[in-house]
């Protein structure tokens, strides 16, 4: 069963999200903790929240996930599908983009959330595995 959704970009092409399902339940439940939280606590606090959340949803994830033999850790890899990382603070940064795409360089993971639970208003970005082609440029 297909069930990546299909939406229209400014270039009216259909482009196909990943794991829309299954992202969308994930982006609701740390929607959830946000409004259990408020804006002020603590990023380990969304963290437990969350965790309980995914257990009680039966949405399989590991938490703290170490990546490869580098000092890097996920906050989380969601039914092996899905980087989920979280972060609790005014404003994202550019770096924080940058650190959700090495782990999905070095995972192999195709689609990461970043989730920023610091503002009034709990903030998620999809961050996309970009490819790189190995092809030589003419």
């Amino acid at each position: 069963m297909n069930t990546n959704l299909q939406i229209l970009t400014n270039k009216k092409q259909p482009v196909e999200l990943i794991h829309s399902e299954l992202s969308f339940a994930v982006v609701g439940l740390c929607y959830d903790i946000h409004n259990e939280l408020g804006r002020f606590a603590k990023e380990k606090q969304y963290a437990d929240g969350l965790e309980e959340k995914l257990k009680s949803e039966d949405i399989p994830s590991l938490r703290e996930l170490r990546i490869g033999n580098t000092n890097n850790i996920a906050d989380f890899l969601v039914d092996d599908k899905i980087i989920l990382e979280l972060k609790s603070k005014r404003f994202l940064l550019r770096e924080d983009y940058l650190q959700t795409q090495r782990y999905l360089q070095a995972t192999g993971v195709l689609l990461g959330i970043l989730v920023n639970f610091g503002g009034k208003y709990v903030r998620t970005h999809r961050v996309v595995k970009i490819e790189h082609s190995s092809r030589n440029p003419d």
